[in-house]
């Protein structure tokens, strides 16, 4: 982005080259930086330090952010006081939103308590309607907005991810500072994301044997 003061700049790191493309075209150039990651980023909590700095989507996300990791790490060198995770809102979106906040959470913690990390609501739903559009970020809201406006003649697209949306709509939905939904990462959610990682991706089986049995009969939405 053009603007050099980073307490107003924005840094979205978005998953995939296709909601890249049209965060980068939807996005407003002076304050808003676009960083899209090739798939998911290396699962840090089973990997050795020196694998975690070849991983390239780390390197460069550390590059972007400018603070430097470890002992070199340097809040004041930070490039963005907005960090926002930007993933789809499905199975692999929050695989990819966990592994982020795990990262952010074991190496680069400050970014944190500080406050500058963020996660992006891009909406679930669009319905049309005698030329109206409208947007519910959740299941809740399209019940509501179909007792606001009534389900007759409404046109329902679900979007099963960022780049279904053109750069127009992902502006106006998710991007934008007047209208879109920001929710920011407290220390709490890292820790608890860095908790559940290490119970479904650490080397001990027992931990994840009992998460899987005690959870197992609460999934509604299974990815196979």
């Amino acid at each position: 982005c053009s603007e050099n003061d980073p307490a107003k700049c924005e840094l979205f790191i978005v998953e995939g080259d296709s909601a890249g493309g049209s965060c980068k075209m939807g996005r407003n150039r002076n304050f808003q930086a676009i960083l899209p990651l090739k798939g998911k980023i290396l699962n840090v909590e089973k990997a050795r330090l020196n694998k975690v700095f070849e991983n390239e989507e780390i390197t460069i996300m550390i590059t972007a952010l400018g603070t430097g990791i470890g002992e070199e790490f340097d809040i004041k060198k930070l490039r963005y006081h907005r960090i926002i995770i930007t993933s789809d809102a499905d199975v692999d979106g929050a695989h990819i939103r966990t592994l982020l906040l795990t990262f952010l959470y074991r190496y680069m913690n400050q970014l944190v308590t500080a406050g500058h990390v963020f996660i992006a609501q891009p909406p679930l739903y669009k319905v049309s309607k005698n030329k109206k559009v409208y947007y519910a970020y959740s299941d809740a809201q399209l019940e509501k907005l179909f007792n606001d406006i009534g389900r007759d003649n409404a046109a329902v697209q679900r979007y099963k991810g960022l780049g279904e949306m053109n750069p127009q709509q992902l502006w106006e939905t998710t991007m934008d500072p007047e209208n879109r939904t920001l929710l920011q990462v407290r220390l709490e959610d890292a820790i608890e994301a860095d908790k559940i990682f290490t119970i479904l991706m650490g080397d001990q089986v027992e931990p994840r044997r009992e998460f899987i049995e005690q959870h197992a009969k609460e999934v509604a939405n299974l990815d196979i």
